[in-house]
């Protein structure tokens, strides 16, 4: 039998699923999920392998207008998901009626690749809404192949991956077959810490937050750790430590949870907090953190 291999990059408005889908296909937790728009500000590649095919999924940051360098650079990947995709996946949520970008709502319509239309969160639904939505984003996408899905649930998510494989084109691997993902383990560290900050602090703080892993030492137990939290303002650091260094602890130890059971081994975590003012807005800073 041929091989199958392809990048199948997902889409859409911020919030509507796309981390918790490619999650569910790969079966680890590459990106990281909060209700917070902009959690995803990376391309983030995910490899599910097959005996004959490979597929490279693509997490891609919510699309919205940008206001700042930091969010022109989000936007850059995006951008670049449209450039190399064989299947494009446009997530969309029930209730919605637009994508935030018109110029990116154009090139899915004038897509010469498969499109599937995925309209998520039909288990907050009912059957006259879920009706009314697919003959809208029909007329909307003609050209798109429209599947309703849960990928909290898990809902029709095996169905999208089988639809996948058959629309794959041939090709032979792209990365070795025991790869998960493109991204060094200190990206998921990084990522795995913001996470938590996104959680539980408000307002601008976690939108101004970029972390550093600067120390990755791994023995055969347990890896040590040591990763510095930017922040843009001095007020910042000290909401960020919180009142004796509570608020940081508790980000500490959660993400270290959650790194134990990501990397398979006991993590040991030291987490700094230093100001590195206006780096959303810096070119230099901003290459720095991987975004440009």
């Amino acid at each position: 039998m041929a091989h199958k291999a392809g990048f199948v990059n997902i889409i859409g408005n911020p919030n509507v699923g796309k981390s918790t889908l490619m999650n569910a296909f790969v079966g680890e937790k590459l990106s990281i999920i909060t209700s917070k728009a902009q959690t995803t500000r990376h391309r983030i590649l995910g490899i599910v392998n097959g005996d004959d095919f490979q597929v490279l999924f693509s997490d891609t940051p919510g699309i919205i207008k940008p206001t700042y360098e930091l969010q022109q650079s989000m936007m850059e990947f995006v951008k670049s998901a449209f450039e190399d995709a064989d299947i494009l996946i446009y997530m969309v949520e029930i209730g919605e009626q637009a994508l935030k970008d018109d110029s990116f709502f154009e090139k899915i319509k004038n897509s010469k690749i498969p499109v599937l239309l995925l309209l998520n969160k039909i288990d907050i639904s009912n059957q006259e809404q879920l009706e009314s939505q697919v003959q809208l984003w029909a007329q909307k996408v003609p050209n798109a192949e429209i599947i309703p899905i849960s990928a909290k649930e898990g809902f029709q998510v095996k169905e999208v991956f089988d639809r996948i494989i058959a629309l794959l084109p041939e090709s032979p691997p792209f990365y070795p077959k025991d790869q998960l993902t493109d991204k060094p383990e200190r990206f998921f560290i990084n990522e795995t810490i913001r996470e938590k900050i996104l959680l539980h602090y408000k307002k601008e703080i976690p939108y101004a937050v970029e972390v550093e892993t600067e120390e990755f030492l791994e023995d055969e137990n347990i890896i040590r750790v040591r990763s510095v939290i930017m922040v843009e303002r001095e007020t910042q650091k000290g909401i960020i430590i919180g009142h004796k260094g509570s608020a940081l602890k508790r980000v500490g130890m959660e993400a270290r949870k959650d790194l134990e059971q990501f990397f398979g081994k006991q993590i040991h975590i030291e987490l700094y907090v230093k100001v590195n003012k206006n780096w959303r807005s810096n070119q230099n800073q901003l290459k720095r953190f991987g975004y440009n």
